[in-house]
Formats: structure tokens, sequence, C-alpha cells
């Protein structure tokens, strides 16, 4: 058995990590200066820098005993380019920032930078800078996004207007129930490192969900073929619930929204029977799906009916008549945030 080489991070020092872990990196033709000097340099074309930032926190946002290096590398990416597309814009530059403990090999870090760079190839991104730090305990990741997006083009939260279709992409709930399969197999292996973990086919999809989520790209793109502009748009990391009532109350309107409508993936619905959770109530609250949620014009419903990717959820509605859930046998609930709490 061949003994896996490590690199102490202090070998190399802060500079030299830098270049060691950026040595390998693409850039595209409008980044005219990058990593290696006080400022990055973008070249705008007269169109509006979109910006956001992210931290994930070790312990708090993702757990090292079943999250792959590279898929958190990913992710990571993910979720600052999610919330670009948010706003209808296109994702251009990424600075990534870390706090690393002495836990930490090189050859660790370059399994993270393998996930970041393999999202901003995707993406078509570059990575122009940030900075590091060491960390007394575990690692700490902190991504900023800019993006780009021409002013009259750019969708905020407070755009939604009363008659308009409230739609989202893909399926709700996957991530959340794909994070309770890990920390049960984990809680499982806690008790008997000997036992086998409970992956199969049916829940390896959820985990991916979990581990490594995708921004919706096409969708921006199909929305811009169209000529379909939302009146408002949010990224579900926090729960549909919580993204609609940012929604609602940035815009000063009312909503509801049909329980039959919302889109939940047959093994999603599955696992969720299995752990005895109601499926509507892990798509409403889960989280971190970073699908988008957006309202649109009810003009545009032949149109976004064509896309198998969008499903029309519900309507908004004056702001006196509040913010509904309809079940599926009529009744009429209040929506509430029970998603994701920072502090």
């Amino acid at each position: 058995m061949t003994t896996k080489k490590r690199t102490e991070i202090s070998q190399l020092g802060e500079f030299g990590l830098i270049q060691h872990l950026t040595r390998d990196q693409k850039k595209t033709s409008d980044t005219l200066k990058s990593i290696g000097d006080d400022c990055a340099v973008i070249q705008n074309n007269g169109l509006k820098t979109l910006i956001t930032t992210d931290f994930l926190v070790e312990d708090i946002h993702f757990d090292m005993s079943y999250t792959p290096l590279k898929h958190l590398g990913y992710k990571a990416v993910v979720v600052n380019v999610s919330d670009i597309y948010a706003m209808n814009g296109k994702p251009k530059h990424i600075t990534v920032s870390l706090a690393v403990s002495n836990r930490y090999s090189v050859e660790a870090l370059e399994e993270l930078y393998a996930g970041i760079y393999l999202a901003c190839e995707h993406y078509g991104i570059d990575v122009i800078g940030g900075d590091t730090t060491s960390s007394l305990k575990g690692l700490v990741i902190s991504i900023t996004a800019i993006g780009e997006a021409e002013e009259n083009k750019i969708v905020y939260r407070n755009g939604a207007k009363v008659g308009d279709f409230i739609c989202v992409t893909g399926n709700l709930g996957a991530a959340y129930l794909g994070l309770q399969i890990l920390i049960r197999e984990k809680q499982v292996y806690l008790e008997d490192p000997n036992m086998k973990p409970e992956i199969n086919e049916s829940n390896t999809y959820l985990i991916q969900q979990i581990l490594k989520p995708e921004a919706k790209k096409n969708i921006i793109e199909f929305l811009n073929a169209e000529n379909i502009l939302p009146h408002s748009m949010i990224d579900i990391s926090d729960g549909l619930s919580s993204e609609l009532m940012h929604i609602c109350s940035q815009s000063k309107v009312g909503c509801i929204i049909e329980e039959k409508s919302i889109p939940i993936d047959q093994m999603a619905y599955e696992q969720a029977m299995k752990f005895n959770l109601d499926p509507t109530v892990c798509a409403m609250s889960g989280g971190e799906d970073y699908e988008l949620l957006f309202t649109i014009d009810s003009k545009h419903r032949a149109a976004i009916e064509q896309n198998e990717g969008i499903s029309i959820i519900g309507e908004i509605t004056e702001a006196s008549q509040g913010m509904k859930l309809q079940t599926r046998g009529g009744s009429l609930y209040d929506l509430k945030a029970q998603g994701w709490v920072s502090f």
C-alpha cells in the first residue's frame, strides 16, 4: 500500500500556496489583470456589475465526515453563481478566501480547488483573487462572485405584481432529504464503523443534490431566448416558504400557492415517507435546492409551460389576502418561514 504524499501548507507559505493553487487557472479574454496585484482589473463594456458573497463554515454549513473536498469547492462556487442568476445576470469572476487549520494539507486544498476550477469552467468564470489565513479550528470558505447585466434587465425581489404567476425551477426538497440520509449514515458509522452505508441508486440522486447542486444557467438562457423578463426573482437557498415571503414582503403583495403544483421528485417523495416526513414540508422548508423562484406576467404562461424544467405553482395576490398555501384538500394555511436560520 503506497502512502499518499502530504505537503504541509507551512512549507509553501501564504503566497507560495496562492501561486501553487492558481498555477493552472485559465482566463477568459475580458480579465485584464487577475491574481498578483492589489486589485483585479475587469473590462466591463458599459454593463452593470453584480457582486455577491457567501460564507461556508465547517460544522455549520458542511460536515467533512461526508463531504468530499472537490464537491465542496464546486458547491462553494455554485451558491454564489446562483445569486447572480437570480438577478438575471451573467457571472464573470469570483474571489476565493480561505481560513484553514493545520488539519488540512496542501493536497487537501488542491482537491478543494479542483472543484472550484471545475465549477468555474462549467459556468465560464475566472478566479481573480482572494485571501488566505489560518483557522484555529476547521475550514472557512468565503467566495465573492462578480457578474454583469444590462441595467434594464436586472431582476430584483421587489417587482412582483398582482396577477403574476409564481414559477419555480426543478424540484424541491431533494437536497434536504439527501442531507438527512448523510446524517443518518454518519450516526450509523459512529455507532458501528463496520456497518456499510445504505447508499443505493434511489438515494444517490438525493445525496448529489446536497453535495453538488447546479445553478440554473439554462433557465436564465431560456428566459432570455423567449424574451421573458421576470418581475421578481430569488434563488431558493433557505426554503421555498422563506424565499416566497421575501418576494412578497419586499413587493408589498400577497400570494397563494397550490400544494398539488409544488414539484417534488418521486425519489424525494418516497424517501420522505421512509423518514416519516411530510414531502410538502420538506419541499417548502428544506432549503439548499438552489432552484430559481420567480414571478411573470400571465401572458407568458404558454411559453413557460413549454419548458419541463419550470413549474407554475401559484399566483401573486393583493397584500391584504396574505401569503397562503392551498392544500390538496382545498384548505388555506398561512405560509411560515421554517427554513435555514444562520444564528
